[in-house]
Order: structure tokens, then C-alpha cells, then sequence
């Protein structure tokens, strides 16, 4: 499996299958794993948050919205 990693420094790209220790090739697939689920979950929970900022927006600008000009004394 072919990965890139950005950092810093740029992009590196690495073939995981050419990792000859059985136990490390194992441990960096798992690693890849968790990586990606936790890159789903954080783009769900931007999604999310979203929204229902969106919402709120929409409640309080139609209910309670202030004039930040007439409130400056």
C-alpha cells in the first residue's frame, strides 16, 4: 500500500508492503487505520458543527439580532 504523509517539510510517499518486519508493517497498517477512521469522524463532526451553527444563525438573526453601530457609545 502506497501512502503519502504531508508535514512540514512537504509530502513524503512510502510503500507500506516494503516494510520487511512482519510486526511493523502490521502496526503501520493499523496505524493507516486509525488514521483514516479518525479523518471520517473528523470531518463528520466539522459537518455536524456546522449545521448547526447554520441553524443558530438563522434562529438568532431573525429573533435577537443586535446593531453593533448603535450600541457604540
Amino acid at each position: 500500500m502506497i501512502i503519502s504523509i504531508k508535514n512540514d517539510d512537504g509530502e513524503a510517499v512510502y510503500d507500506v508492503s516494503k516494510i520487511e518486519d512482519d510486526k511493523k508493517r502490521a502496526g503501520a497498517n493499523v496505524s493507516i487505520s486509525k488514521i483514516g477512521t479518525l479523518n471520517v469522524l473528523t470531518e463528520a463532526l466539522n459537518y455536524a458543527s456546522q449545521g448547526h451553527q447554520s441553524n443558530l444563525e438563522a434562529v438568532v438573526e431573525e429573533e435577537v439580532a443586535v446593531d453593533t453601530d448603535s450600541e457604540e457609545s
